[in-house]
């Protein structure tokens, strides 16, 4: 038979148990992304906690770097890669949830010179990019897992240029690192996302290349397997809504 005291007993623990609970914190959101989002992204987190969201957490790479260390074992909830390709590559090893991947963002790609040159070019066949780089170097995402430099490198090869530009080529690790270079002044030339180049303000945008050089630039989102929880579906589908979609076009992606 229970007493009055052993009921009490029981009533205040559950309450206790209540009372912790509302008080925990709201589990972490980890988001792997390209560092070409940095800006956007970290907009996006601010306007997220602002509205009530909880805690999110960025780490910004190269799309190859972040897919790596998934596969490795990471712990990012979520993954928001610069290309299609990345994202396949953890797809094809059952690391993302397959039925949330979205594409949703486009941008451009531009040639980019240090402030102080403010050179306008026509990117065209045959340009004699090599001659004007001279003794100096391109700066751009190493093409061999890069995806800014796949698409430089796709671009060029269009051009009909690559084999005189690809030796002059200064590798990096991801497109923040050669929009730094340009910046600097450390290289005369810069392929980056147009995104990258606005968020800067300290280079200058010589040329557009023409959509048809280079496979459309393609960021997909995807909840990362086994991360699958009602917080991380929370700040996902904040990611693909009208306030984020706002933050997108003002920094220059296209969205759809």
């Amino acid at each position: 038979m229970c007493t009055f005291n052993s009921v009490l007993a029981r009533t205040l623990a559950v309450l206790v148990l209540l009372v912790a609970a509302t008080r925990a914190p709201a589990q972490e959101v980890t988001v792997f992304a390209a560092a070409s989002l940095t800006n956007a992204f970290e907009a996006i987190g601010k306007s997220y906690g602002a509205s009530g969201g909880g805690p999110v957490r960025f780490s910004f790479a190269a799309s190859s770097t972040l897919a790596k260390q998934i596969e490795s074992g990471a712990g990012a909830d979520i993954f928001a890669s610069a290309d299609e390709q990345w994202m396949d590559y953890l797809a094809q090893r059952n690391l993302i949830v397959a039925d949330t991947r979205v594409s949703h963002l486009g941008n451009t790609l531009v040639l980019i010179t240090p402030p102080d040159d403010k050179r306008m070019i026509d990117i065209k066949p045959g340009l004699d990019l090599a001659g004007m780089i001279g003794n100096g170097k391109l700066a751009t995402g190493d093409p061999a897992h890069v995806p800014v430099g796949r698409y430089a490198e796709q671009a060029l090869v269009k051009l009909g240029i690559w084999n005189a530009v690809s030796p002059k080529i200064a590798r990096t690790d991801n497109v923040r690192a050669a929009l730094l270079l340009v910046e600097r002044g450390e290289a005369p030339f810069g392929i980056v996302y147009a995104t990258d180049a606005a968020a800067s303000g300290k280079v200058n945008v010589a040329g557009t290349f023409p959509a048809n050089s280079h496979e459309p630039v393609s960021y997909p989102f995807a909840i990362v397997a086994k991360r699958d929880r009602p917080e991380v579906r929370k700040f996902f589908a904040f990611l693909g809504g009208p306030e984020a979609e706002a933050i997108y076009r003002k920094a220059g992606f296209s969205f759809k």
